[in-house]
């Protein structure tokens, strides 16, 4: 008992430092998948691809996770 609070506490601090990973996460995937889909389609706005990607989220159980970038960026080209 007192070995498992000893070891646990150096990698969760604090309860604030647990949250910051999974969103830098969700950015940096936000951030390729941005990028990849604005290279195959130049002529899409910001605005329309982030729509065609809250579409496929909304047509995928209103979730993404689970699903590969190649698997999304095919499902929103397919929208644009």
């Amino acid at each position: 008992e007192n070995f498992l609070h000893k070891t646990s506490a150096p990698f969760f601090p604090n309860s604030h430092d647990a949250f910051i990973s999974p969103n830098t996460l969700n950015l940096s995937s936000f951030t390729k998948l941005m990028k990849k889909l604005k290279e195959i389609h130049p002529e899409a706005s910001r605005d329309r691809i982030v729509d065609a990607l809250l579409e496929v989220r909304k047509n995928n159980k209103g979730v993404l996770s689970g699903l590969s970038i190649d698997s999304i960026v095919k499902r929103t080209s397919a929208i644009l």
